[in-house]
């Protein structure tokens, strides 16, 4: 499944499974903060102890590929499957670099 790969911030929640802040920004500039469980976004473990940043991912769907008139490859990707992730703001689709996306 692709993912967006994002910075993990801090820890804000200890209380299992545990909660992290989590930012990426998108194609245009704008930064955008994610407040997910530990096991969503991470594939090891993480608490208030562990040094931040550390490099984790969002499970998203592709939506489209286009080029734009700089001649960029944008991903517009929705992370409403599987996860039901969203901004702090209740945004869920995003347009993102290529190089943002992993699968």
């Amino acid at each position: 499944m692709p993912s967006i790969k994002i910075s993990i911030d801090k820890s804000i929640s200890d209380h299992q499974p545990g909660f992290v802040e989590c930012s990426f920004t998108d194609a245009w500039g704008k930064q955008h903060i994610v407040q997910e469980k530990i096991p969503v976004v991470a594939d090891k473990y993480l608490d208030a102890n562990s040094h931040y940043p550390q490099e984790g991912g969002i499970d998203c769907e592709v939506l489209k590929k286009w080029e734009d008139q700089e001649g960029r490859i944008i991903v517009t990707v929705d992370t409403v499957k599987p996860w039901d992730i969203d901004r702090i703001e209740g945004v869920q689709q995003f347009d993102l670099l290529e190089l943002q996306i992993e699968d």
